[in-house]
């Protein structure tokens, strides 16, 4: 599959002006430019369209469910290709298109809602238990150090089972 290119709007404008104003095949400036026709034909319609402000890029675009609904029934009553609806709804790429469709095919109206993105908020965390001012009683102070005796017990056995581990590699290495 090929690397998504990113062109800038100085570099659409001077493609679309050299086929329109030069009259230039779309081919001949696809070839030279090394870019797709697909790619210069749509930025020649979108120019005509809406001018300008038609090449420009639309990053991270939020659409509301409502228009993205709106989109799906047009294309289906008014029997349009996807670049058509592009064009007809200022849309810069006919994967959006496809990916509303899939998600109104599988869970209808309420697949359109924007979901929210990013970590969610209402995540919860272990929080270390506060420090009381009383002091501790003779058995919590037991039983915490209790508690570390452990930790300290696990750790060593953890690390002897590593060194043993690594002696043994040595003895196959140097037996014969």
């Amino acid at each position: 599959m090929e690397r998504k290119v990113k062109y800038n709007y100085e570099f659409k404008l001077h493609c679309v002006e050299e086929v329109l104003n030069k009259n230039r095949s779309k081919g001949s400036v696809a070839q030279e430019q090394e870019i797709s026709k697909t790619n210069l034909g749509r930025w020649i319609n979108f120019y005509l369209k809406y001018g300008k402000e038609g090449l420009l890029s639309r990053k991270n675009q939020n659409y509301s469910s409502d228009f993205k609904l709106k989109v799906i029934r047009t294309i289906d009553q008014k029997c349009l290709s996807l670049s058509q609806a592009c064009l007809f709804f200022n849309i810069p790429n006919d994967g959006i298109i496809l990916a509303w469709q899939r998600q109104f095919k599988n869970h209808g109206a309420p697949g359109l809602v924007q979901k929210p993105k990013g970590k969610p908020i209402s995540m919860t965390y272990k929080r270390a238990k506060k420090k009381s001012d009383k002091p501790l009683t003779r058995e919590e102070e037991l039983l915490l150090e209790n508690e570390s005796l452990r930790a300290q017990v696990a750790y060593l056995k953890k690390l002897q089972a590593l060194i043993q581990a690594e002696e043994a590699e040595q003895n196959k290495r140097h037996k014969p």
